[in-house]
């Protein structure tokens, strides 16, 4: 009985499910946008099982390659693979079911998504690799999230016009911006490991300007994505909800002082994200 609870958390941990909330509100701002409506139930139904069955699928293989990795490291060794919690075969079990959920969810949308769906797999099987031998990782990671809107408007529409390409590079600059950020926690183990993460390579003050400039452009992809499309006032008012919050995200943390860090990749990236679609919901049905 202890099992049946105890396992479905360990597996909600291992890929830390509540951070859903990062990359699918952006998803429904690519179907939203692309109807300039609110999809049907059907449409909402998949889209949300694929981006849970693909995120999950790309978060355990992710701690599947990163396991040894983790262990020497003392933020991420209480992890579940490294700690024992979970053991490989059962994490390989729960990748190969994540995409099969992911799978199933795809045959439910447009049909051209079925022949799509291998681009993202794969750019998730190849981006744990890539940080033993570029920092350019944190952009990867990046366009693997700006993968999330684009996914949306494909799904609903079987179309992918520029305005949907630029959404998603909006997402791709957001979230590189702050995993550059995130790599601080662990700029020491990566010098350790020989790890490329931007930090490990330039050094703190050219993160913090890195980040900054890529959020820069976030808010400027996203207004190029508003006068791609016929928005209202209430996108544009989303852009400057963004803007705003990306700026005081920066203003958290600096170079001297990282207390606030947590606090910034965490909470703040979670409530950016739930905000703009919230914009974008008024949107297209005011």
């Amino acid at each position: 009985m202890d099992a049946v609870v105890s396992y479905p958390r360990r597996f909600a941990s291992l890929v830390k499910i509540e951070h859903t909330v990062f990359a699918l509100p952006f998803a429904y701002v690519g179907a939203f946008l692309a109807l300039d409506d609110v999809p049907s139930g059907a449409d909402l139904l998949w889209l949300t099982v694929a981006m849970v069955g693909a995120r999950s699928l790309a978060m355990a293989l992710n701690r599947l390659v990163d396991a040894e990795i983790d262990a020497r490291n003392p933020r991420t060794a209480g992890r579940e693979l490294p700690s024992g919690a979970l053991h490989r075969p059962q994490v390989i079990v729960f990748c190969l079911l994540s995409l099969a959920v992911f799978l199933v969810a795809v045959w439910q949308l447009e049909p051209i998504v079925r022949w799509l769906w291998p681009i993202p797999v794969a750019m998730f099987v190849l981006y744990p690799y890539l940080k033993r031998f570029t920092w350019l990782s944190h952009f990867w990671l990046g366009a693997v999230d700006g993968l999330a809107p684009v996914g949306g408007w494909v799904a609903v529409t079987g179309e992918l016009p520029l305005a949907a390409w630029l959404l998603g590079g909006a997402v791709a600059t957001w979230v590189a911006g702050f995993d550059v950020l995130y790599a601080l926690f662990d700029l020491e183990v990566d010098r350790r490991e020989g790890l490329h993460s931007f930090p490990a390579r330039f050094g703190v003050p050219a993160t913090f300007w890195l980040s900054r400039a890529l959020h820069l452009a976030t808010v400027l992809l996203l207004v190029w994505a508003g006068a791609e499309l016929s928005v209202d006032i209430w996108y544009w008012l989303g852009v400057g909800a963004v803007a705003t919050l990306l700026a005081y995200e920066q203003l958290l943390v600096s170079p001297g002082d990282q207390r606030r860090l947590n606090m910034a990749f965490f909470t703040m990236n979670g409530v950016i994200s739930l905000v703009f679609f919230g914009f974008v919901l008024l949107d297209v049905t005011t």
